[in-house]
């Protein structure tokens, strides 16, 4: 019997040392698998971080994404989209942005100056394009416009203001007083309502102003001006953005035109624009992003770029709804709003 167990406690122990050679053996082809499975290992991670949600934003990252798509860059293959909303919410731009430093993104877009301002106060790693930024030298997110020396770059939605203002003109002849809203704590804003003063007044017109601080004064604002001018000027603000509901359930009772800084604006509510087209602004930041990703080009040395392409966008009805005559010539640029 102690034979026996004898042979058996060394069939036992040779068993054990196969098993081991095994479990060594699938250990390192699993390890191998790992190594040569570069895609997952390598894929792009990227952060986007937008302020907040509407019609101008959203085109942006619509076109940013599309931009990387079309250059192989597929979400669920080679590139990961991590997409936040900040809600209009610096609390909640500072947690995002501590998320995406905390993962290591790859590079991160950031939409609108607010947003911008957040992640650039968070790393000098990064690499990190903006867009939606009216100027990045004065929200002082680089060193120059035409040189940026750090790791941020990106698109500028600069209007043409005194385009807009001119296209103002041409809708209402006979405007003597021009009001302008916009929030006093938007650094693009406040820049544009500066720029359109000076349009405004060249024209030798009136100029006459109403800020707020958030879409809670919006209403009041608005009911206030309207008894001060002949027609408005909003530009791109993204409190505005979101209240021109608001904006046009007042003006279009007041009979006052309301021109725009781009065509979201105008979709809702606003009379009038010529303006930025965001899905392409943001496609144009997606092109600058693959070539950061591609190791071509460093935020550093790409200045700032500017929108290609402005267009025209009519409100319709409600132009109509005021009784304002659109010029023939115009005609053609009549959209379907709400």
């Amino acid at each position: 019997m102690k034979k026996i167990s004898r042979g058996l406690g060394l069939l036992m122990a040779v068993a054990m040392m196969v098993g081991v050679a095994g479990c060594g053996a699938n250990s390192s082809s699993n390890s191998s698998k790992g190594s040569t499975d570069t895609g997952d290992s390598k894929k792009v991670n990227v952060g986007i971080v937008q302020y907040m949600e509407h019609v101008a934003l959203d085109a942006a990252r619509e076109g940013f994404i599309a931009a990387l798509k079309e250059n192989g860059y597929v979400e669920g293959q080679n590139i990961t989209f991590d997409l936040q909303n900040a809600q209009g919410d610096q609390s909640n731009l500072s947690t995002i942005s501590d998320r995406f430093v905390s993962n290591k993104v790859d590079l991160v877009l950031a939409i609108a100056t607010p947003a911008a301002q957040s992640i650039a106060g968070k790393t000098t790693e990064i690499p990190i394009l903006a867009t939606a930024v009216t100027d990045f030298e004065s929200a002082k997110l680089v060193n120059s416009n035409t040189a940026p020396g750090g790791n941020v770059s990106g698109t500028t939605d600069m209007n043409p203001i005194k385009e807009q203002i001119d296209l103002l003109v041409k809708l209402v002849p006979g405007a003597k007083k021009v009001g302008v809203m916009y929030t006093s704590s938007e650094d693009n804003s406040i820049l544009q309502a500066k720029l359109a003063k000076e349009a405004i007044e060249k024209l030798g017109l009136t100029y006459v102003e109403a800020t707020v601080t958030n879409s809670n004064d919006v209403q009041q604002a608005t009911q206030s001006i309207v008894t001060q001018c002949d027609a408005l000027y909003i530009p791109t603000d993204n409190t505005f953005a979101t209240a021109m509901p608001v904006v046009s359930g007042v003006t279009s009772k007041a009979k006052i035109p309301v021109i725009c800084g781009e065509s979201g604006m105008v979709t809702n509510g606003g009379t009038a624009t010529l303006g930025i087209n965001y899905k392409d602004l943001g496609y144009q930041t997606g092109l600058m992003a693959v070539k950061i990703l591609k190791g071509e080009a460093k935020p550093a040395a790409m200045p700032i770029e500017g929108s290609k392409n402005f267009d025209f966008a009519i409100n319709g009805a409600a132009a109509d709804e005021i009784g304002l005559k659109i010029p023939a010539d115009l005609e053609q640029y009549i959209i379907k709003a709400k």
